[in-house]
């Protein structure tokens, strides 16, 4: 996921996107503990795009208290 794609959503989309990540990256850590992921690098994007959203959502934040 791109940053300007994220940008570009609202601040409920980025919620929903938010759940959704984590979600998947419960699901991603399941299969991984039981051997059923093939590829673990797919974890560690997921996290980065839940870093990305929450930064996009501080970002945010602090606009609009400034």
């Amino acid at each position: 996921m791109k940053g300007k794609e994220l940008h570009n959503m609202t601040d409920e989309e980025l919620k929903n996107k938010l759940g959704e990540l984590k979600t998947e990256l419960f699901n991603l850590r399941f299969r991984h503990a039981s051997g059923q992921l093939e590829n673990p690098m797919t974890i560690a994007a997921c996290k980065k795009d839940i870093a990305r959203v929450n930064t996009v959502i501080r970002e945010r934040e602090l606009k609009a208290k400034a």
